[in-house]
This record gives C-alpha cells, sequence and structure tokens, in this order.
C-alpha cells in the first residue's frame, strides 16, 4: 500500500479513536488509575488503543503494532522488526483528566528506525496534523487541509516548554538562549505549534518515550523542519531494550546547534 493512501487511512482512524476519547471526556466523571511508573491511565487511553490496534491490523496486518498500553514485548521480539506501527493512544493524559483539552492521538509508521508517515490528532481542539515521508505536511481543521510549513527563527525566539512537566535543566538552557516568549503546552502539541510555524523551538529535556515523538517528527521533518537529539543527531527508534527517548530538540528552518546552550 503506498503512503498517500496510508495516511488518509491513519487520519480518519485517529479521528475514529479521538470520538472514542471524547465520549470518556465528556462523560460527567471517569476513573483514573495509575500504571507501575505513577503515570495515569483512563478508559479513554485503552478505548482509543483498542480501537487503533484493531484499525491498524486490519489495514497492515504484515505491520507489528507497538502501542505505549502493550509495550511490554522485549526488545529481543521487536529487534526484528523492520517496519511497524508505534503508537500513543492518548499522549497528555494528565492534560485530559485535567480537562484542559491539550492532548493527542499519535500515531507513527516506522521503517528501518526512522518515521515515515506520522498523524497527530488533537480531538477537543478538532486539530489534524500529518504528514508521510516526501509527501508535505498537512493540518486538517474545520473541515480544510492546508499545507503547513516551520517558519524561519523568529525574534523574539519562542520557546513552547511542558505544561505538566518540569524539566530541571530547562532554567539554565532558557537563560543561555538569551531573549525569548515562552508558552507552555500539553502533549506533543508543541512540536506540532514549530511544524505549523507558530513557534520557533521545543527544548524536550527531559524523560519521553518513542511513541511520544515518532509521529510528530516526520510532521516536523516535512515541515521543513529539524527533530534531533540533544547531541544534533538524529532521532532513532527501536535501537536498543529500553523505548525512552534521549533529551531532544525540535525547531523550524533554520539550523541551528543549540546543544551549545546546555549545562
Amino acid at each position: 500500500m503506498q503512503l498517500p493512501t496510508l495516511v488518509t487511512a491513519v487520519v480518519r482512524i485517529a479521528q475514529d479513536a479521538g470520538d472514542k476519547i471524547m465520549a470518556v471526556y465528556n462523560s460527567p466523571d471517569f476513573a483514573v488509575e495509575h500504571k507501575a511508573d505513577d503515570s495515569p491511565l483512563t478508559a479513554a487511553d485503552m478505548a482509543s488503543h483498542h480501537h487503533i490496534v484493531d484499525a491498524l491490523t486490519a489495514l497492515t496486518p504484515q505491520y507489528p503494532v507497538l502501542s505505549e498500553e502493550s509495550a511490554s514485548l522485549s526488545f529481543s521480539e521487536r529487534s526484528q522488526w523492520q517496519t511497524y506501527w508505534l503508537v500513543d493512544p492518548l499522549d497528555g493524559t494528565r492534560e485530559f483528566v485535567k480537562r484542559n483539552g491539550e492532548f493527542s492521538t499519535l500515531i507513527a509508521l516506522i521503517h528501518n528506525h526512522a518515521p515515515i508517515l506520522g498523524v497527530v490528532h488533537a480531538p477537543a481542539l478538532n486539530e489534524t496534523w500529518f504528514a508521510h515521508q516526501g509527501g508535505g505536511a498537512f493540518k486538517q481543521m474545520h473541515g480544510e487541509t492546508f499545507p503547513i510549513s516551520t517558519r524561519a527563527t523568529g525574534k523574539p525566539l519562542k520557546v513552547m516548554g511542558s505544561k505538566s512537566h518540569r524539566d530541571p535543566i530547562m532554567p539554565q538552557f532558557l537563560e543561555r538562549i538569551g531573549a525569548h516568549e515562552y508558552a507552555v503546552m500539553g502533549s506533543i502539541l508543541k512540536a506540532c505549534r514549530v511544524a505549523e510555524g507558530s513557534a520557533d523551538i521545543y527544548p524536550r529535556l527531559g524523560l519521553t518515550s518513542e511513541w511520544d515523538t515518532a509521529a510528530a517528527q516526520i510532521i516536523v521533518e516535512e515541515a521543513g523542519g529539524h527533530f534531533t537529539r540533544a547531541d544534533m543527531q538524529p532521532l532513532r527508534y527501536n535501537t536498543k531494550d529500553s523505548l525512552l527517548n534521549p533529551h531532544f530538540f525540535v525547531f523550524g528552518k533554520d539550523y541551528h546547534d543549540w546543544s551549545q546552550y546546555l549545562v
């Protein structure tokens, strides 16, 4: 199946999962459990997970699916995969629980350790970003679809930061980069703001997992931006036992060595 056909189908899958998430979100009350790492888990996470896994399996039975909610597979098994789906059914569960709307569903297709297709859908905001390798990046909102691109570095620099996670070395980084505006937002939506040209950089100097970044990475890159490790090297997937990411930078058209501002 060709990537343009696939991305159209995956946008629909992500949006249908978003409908299931919103059914829980709009209910009078919902239970919140906690996983072993103390991160929250709701019925919305699981409803989205089951829908996406079932739909992707039906769409491309030849590709395995790795979801945050089924991530106990061993590296010895995962390391055999050349192409697979990487899914976060509900990125930003803390924002979901706070009912601030800043959460999303993330679906990426990984091939040879790099994302080649990605969809980020924010159901409460009714915004969807998507891209595939070589096809450019797009945003869909209010029934319209249009191309997006990153911008040249602005002055003052607009920096995106996490709403619910405090990166302890961020204050020193921000001091070193000089004059800037700082805005916070939940989920990987910060990277999407860079992709669409409404922000300049999203530095993440704390822990994330591979399913948190893959979908947005291909969107940012197809929009003309950069998504690198904090040492400015490419961010790669499924190369080790741990599914944790290193620190990373997401930034726009102008290449800049942001690592020089780290402590």
